[in-house]
């Protein structure tokens, strides 16, 4: 008997062990939940990880030891927006990154509350019985109490609003030849912390250059305006500064966490800021008898973007020193800027401003402590180790979180560098036009970059954590344009094209379309903008949608640089998560500000709140410019993504 008891003791106690493993697997023991280390910093994850082929994935997004920091972010209003249409009036309005996910919403006309129940799961109402005289504005309620309510607004009478711009006098140059000036790049700050965002303004000459090119050329202007066109500055760099696609990088931004936005770029002696104060010696005049500024000092300066006055200015890192050294002997790649806006601690927004690409490329990192530029760190790919990074930049970059240690890294083309001004790896392919970083793939791990190659041609897509490369299109010339994103529903993610064919391809390469039967147009931008969660194409002045050809075109305005067919601005700034674009005006006399009237029935938060797009959106006047891409998946399908894990600042 005692033996059989030892067994039935034995019997047991496997038993129990069985369990209490099942139940430790069941629970998820053993593994290491996501932490949110806004106070402290995590370790870094240093382990390998595996990469399922992607069809076998079922998991989304399943890195572990991601970190999450609390990012400061810039407070936004409602950005209530209202438009009168054959239906009605279209009400559309903010749901933030800080909103509670309880929050519901009423509307009211004239004063009187017409939602029957408090709107939920959209930030949008058609009023069927409104009127293009009424008044509205929306309380957000929590717990059935109010949180905020919105200033009233009035509905505009078509999908468009028109700011009036102050058009500047055209130059005669050293020659004798003159420019006249129209509107071109645009960017979005709250400079005066009303959570209302103002637009800031590149003004381009008519005899603007390619650095490939000599000439003279007009001063660049950049100005800024209230949405009602009130102009608050206008800042003129002067003749030492050559205007084209490639000199003047302006970022805008809360960079200091004071509410305001503030403007960093590259100045130069005779740069005449907001407040009509001369930086270094105004009667200074480098320019050489072939219109190119190859001598003189060089800065870089920090605006104040309420005023325009300069705040501080320091000298431009690096130097051109000898132009040779840039790769070739008559000005032009020395003078190829890049620049971008990162949260390179996890927590605050830096700048990086860049130069060179084709060879040596250097980025110079700051932070603004007490109005001042405070160098974080450079990476030059002419130091002892970065070799193998020189020759791989774009005419445009990317940031993102790509090793999903809570801090960004720089997607410089072809390469990535780290947080802390380190390379992380370099694919070696050389030079490209474009590059898109997102994650495009959702059931794969971590995030991925899809960019046109020139030196090397065609398309690569690749991971942007460790370079490995995923999806490579050939072909034998300069491919030019690329685009990526979910233009497709029911696909397994994002699709990716090229110029370098008519293909239009999943992750896998698998072909799923052909190009032209999206858009006769060239693959330029992918917008947000009809109700779903696919997105659109935009080139020119136009919207296509797949399977349904033009659902849009833009009336009465222009596009601007050139075969880049570019808006000035692709952003969501008002309204609901959906996109907006802006374009000057056919008579240049105005920027017009395009809104979508398409009911959604999904409520996301404002797309501004997601760090990465609105990093992007800041550097999306950067030489060729691109539209931005969010830092998660949006797809028909796709669970939505959860709020943000951000800090607003006022």
């Amino acid at each position: 008997m005692k033996k059989y008891r030892e067994i039935i003791m034995l019997v047991l106690l496997a038993v129990i062990f069985i369990a209490i493993i099942v139940i430790n697997k069941m629970n998820g023991a053993g593994t290491q939940e996501e932490p949110n280390t806004s106070q402290t910093e995590a370790e870094e994850n240093t382990g390998e990880k595996e990469t399922e082929p992607l069809n076998d994935v079922t998991v989304k997004d399943t890195i572990e030891n991601k970190v999450i920091y609390t990012r400061q972010a810039e407070y936004l209003d409602r950005g209530l927006i209202a438009v009168k249409t054959d239906e009605g009036v279209f009400l559309s309005w903010r749901f933030l990154g800080t909103d509670d996910e309880d929050t519901s919403f009423n509307v009211y006309r004239d004063n009187q509350c017409i939602t029957e129940e408090p709107v939920k799961d959209s930030t949008n109402f058609v009023d069927a019985g409104g009127k293009e005289g009424s008044s509205y504005y929306v309380e957000a309620l929590i717990g059935g109490n109010v949180a905020d309510t919105t200033k009233a607004v009035t509905p505009y009478l078509n999908n468009y609003f028109d700011i009036p711009l102050s058009v500047p006098e055209g130059l005669t140059m050293p020659d004798g030849s003159s420019c006249t000036y129209s509107a071109n790049d645009a960017s979005v700050g709250d400079v005066d912390g009303d959570g209302q965002y103002e637009i800031i303004l590149k003004w381009e000459p008519s005899n603007a250059q390619d650095n490939s090119k000599d000439g003279y050329t007009g001063n660049v202007y950049i100005d800024a305006y209230e949405m009602d066109g009130t102009r608050l500055w206008r800042i003129d760099f002067g003749v030492n500064i050559r205007a084209g696609a490639h000199y003047t990088q302006f970022m805008v931004y809360d960079f200091d966490g004071d509410g305001k936005a503030e403007m960093v770029c590259k100045t130069a002696d005779g740069t005449v800021d907001g407040k009509g104060n001369v930086i270094g010696d105004g009667s200074a005049d480098y320019r050489s008898p072939a219109g190119r500024i190859l001598t003189g000092p060089e800065y870089l300066t920090l605006f104040d973007g309420e005023t325009g006055a300069a705040l501080d200015t320091i000298a431009y890192e690096p130097e051109r020193g000898n132009v040779n050294d840039w790769g070739d002997d008559y000005g032009n790649r020395v003078d190829r800027f890049l620049g971008a806006v990162a949260y390179l601690d996890g927590t605050k927004p830096s700048v990086v401003m860049c130069r060179g690409y084709y060879t040596r490329s250097v980025l110079t990192a700051y932070d603004i402590i007490d109005k001042k530029l405070v160098k974080r760190w450079v990476f030059d790919s002419d130091d002892a180790g970065n070799k193998e990074y020189a020759g791989q930049g774009n005419h445009n970059l990317a940031v993102a979180d790509v090793d999903w240690d809570g801090k960004d890294e720089i997607v410089y083309g072809q390469c990535v560098i780290d947080d802390d001004g380190t390379g992380l790896f370099s694919l070696g392919l050389g030079h490209g036009d474009a590059i898109h970083v997102s994650d495009y793939l959702p059931e794969r791990d971590g995030l991925e970059a899809w960019g046109c190659l020139e030196g090397a041609c065609g398309a690569v897509l690749f991971d942007a954590a460790s370079g490995e490369v995923l999806l490579r299109i050939q072909d034998t010339k300069d491919t030019g344009r690329a685009i990526a994103g979910n233009f497709i529903p029911g696909n397994n993610g994002a699709e990716f094209v090229s110029s370098a064919n008519d293909n239009v391809y999943d992750g896998n390469g698998n072909v799923l379309a052909a190009w032209s039967d999206m858009t006769k147009w060239s693959p330029n931008y992918a917008i947000y903008w009809d109700g779903d969660l696919e997105q659109e194409v935009m080139d020119r002045t136009m919207i296509d949608k797949y399977e349904e050809g033009r659902i849009f075109n833009g009336s009465g305005v222009s596009y601007i640089n050139g075969t880049k067919a570019n808006a000035s601005l692709c952003a969501d700034i008002l309204g609901d998560w959906r996109e907006e674009v802006i374009w000057p005006s056919s008579d240049g006399k105005s920027l017009r500000i395009f809104t979508t009237t398409d009911e959604t029935e999904y409520r996301i938060f404002t797309l501004m709140h997601d760090t990465q797009y609105r990093c992007q959106v800041a550097a999306q006047n950067v030489a060729y410019n691109q539209g931005a891409a969010l830092s998660f998946f949006l797809g028909t399908g796709y669970k939505l993504p959860e709020q943000p894990d951000i800090s607003v600042v006022r």
